[in-house]
């Protein structure tokens, strides 16, 4: 009991003297340890090798059918967000974190089970739904608190975090293949046991989030800092707006299109890195000296995968200077530029400029996903501004499917049908990419300040109204 009063929101409101420069690495611990998921394609060639060990054996799991795991997780974490974001705001960041912990690295758990018993599904149970309750829990939960925290620079605060989700790859991936290789024999791959630990040591790093995590008490402003003068800022609310409320107003599903297209630009991209940069710069097509190796391709991905997660911050941080709008249309306007020439530089054979343009076009993916909860704020205030952007998660989920299938179909029809050679087969889809982020562009312009009848005091006001009109009535019968 004390433990589970100790994560009440009410004892979690820090007191004089905290530092609110703890909040950042407490939301970073989780958002580090849940971007493991980006990394999960380590597991899918040994979990092929589960019961042959050194080769796939009859009956052993296809590279299709593990695919689904990662699917799985990344949607429930956005239905899991939507769904759960009301109740993180009433309990407080504690327990949803504490919540993230135990259902992430429970997952891990029950998949190792799965592996041990050799049964997909409840892999598909563990990393796939347990722990993408987990993903959702652990992305929104510290989102409403930094906010609140740093009412000064929430792009900042939020980037910091955000962060460490896209860079939590570079530590699961090289920890996943080190566990593997010392769990490895001849009668195992490793796998099961390399969950089981990684389950515990996530765990214990997630709850120094728990327990460094503080609430500000009520009023508690900045040292230094002051309200701006009601309506002095055109783009950023005075006044708070309640999740139920949001998503009846235009603003919620404009911003919901913003980040759908540029998620879904970015992420089918992201998917086809290796693929695509391998095909483009082939030895048909630039020469043997000018080809791009499998080994080089690898290296574009790490790349991509570094300004993904340094992009989180530096565009975040950015919006607080030029404002979240302005922000989104440099994302939109600059990224449907550098997709429309990209295939001008392959033709060129320019690797160079291809690397760069696509460098930037994932600094700006990754800058969207950190940008949006301070997007949120501006139009929304900070009364449930977590479980706003839990439901806004859906977007992402959606373009976790748009994106990919796009890259993929298209690129298949293009040399099957049309019978372009494989070099050839992404200027369409580039186009494409580029034309989604215009409509993006638009989407993101016509994003004005909320009505004032959607905001939270207003509607308050109405229901108290309410009943002495009805008295009024009554008197008059």
């Amino acid at each position: 009991m004390a433990v589970l009063s100790f994560l009440d929101k009410a004892h979690s409101i820090a007191k004089p003297g905290y530092s609110r420069w703890l909040v950042p690495p407490a939301a970073l611990a989780i958002h580090l340890c849940i971007g493991q998921i980006y990394a999960y394609s380590v597991f899918n060639e040994p979990m092929t090798r589960i019961l042959g060990v050194t080769q796939s054996a009859p009956g052993d799991w296809h590279l299709t059918t593990l695919g689904w795991i990662f699917s799985i997780a990344l949607f429930v974490l956005g239905a899991s967000a939507a769904i759960f974001g009301k109740w993180l705001e009433r309990v407080g960041p504690r327990m949803a974190m504490f919540a993230s912990a135990a259902c992430f690295c429970g997952g891990f758990v029950v998949a190792a089970v799965g592996v041990m018993l050799h049964s997909i599904w409840l892999v598909y149970l563990g990393h796939g739904v347990i722990g993408g309750i987990g993903l959702g829990l652990g992305y929104i939960s510290p989102v409403s608190t930094l906010i609140k925290w740093f009412p000064d620079r929430p792009g900042l605060a939020t980037g910091m975090a955000i962060m460490g989700f896209g860079g939590g790859a570079m530590i699961a991936s090289p920890l996943s293949v080190a566990l593997m290789d010392f769990f490895s024999s001849s009668s195992s791959v490793g796998v099961a046991e390399t969950f089981l630990v990684m389950g515990i040591l996530y765990f214990l790093f997630m709850m120094f989030g728990v327990f460094t995590v503080r609430v500000p008490a009520p009023d508690w402003h900045p040292e230094g800092y002051t309200l701006p003068a009601k309506g002095s800022r055109k783009m950023i609310t005075d006044a708070d707006v309640d999740a139920d409320n949001a998503i009846k107003t235009p603003q919620f599903w404009l911003i919901f299109a913003v980040l759908m297209l540029n998620v879904t630009a970015g992420i089918g991209v992201l998917g086809q890195a290796s693929v695509m940069i391998q095909e483009m710069f082939s030895v048909d097509e630039v020469g043997a000296d000018a080809a791009i190796t499998a080994a080089a391709a690898a290296g574009f991905v790490g790349l991509l995968s570094l300004f993904n997660m340094v992009g989180r911050f530096f565009w975040s941080s950015i919006s607080d200077k030029i404002g979240r709008k302005n922000t989104y249309g440099i994302f939109f306007l600059l990224g449907a530029i550098l997709y429309f020439i990209v295939p001008s530089l392959g033709n060129m054979g320019s690797a160079v400029l291809f690397i760069l343009a696509f460098c930037i076009i994932m600094s700006m993916y990754g800058g969207g996903f950190a940008t949006v909860p301070a997007y949120l704020r501006d139009m929304f205030g900070t009364l449930q501004v977590g479980a706003i952007h839990g439901r806004l998660l859906l977007a992402w989920s959606l373009a976790a499917v748009f994106g990919p299938s796009l890259i993929n179909y298209l690129r298949a029809y293009q040399i099957e049908t049309v019978g372009l050679p494989a070099s050839q087969a992404y200027s369409f889809t580039m186009y494409i990419m580029a034309g989604l982020l215009l409509v993006g562009f638009v989407c993101n312009l016509l994003v004005k300040p909320v009505a004032e009848k959607y905001h939270y005091n207003y509607q308050h006001s109405e229901e108290k109204a309410e009943p002495s009109v009805t008295k009024a009535k009554v008197g008059i019968t």
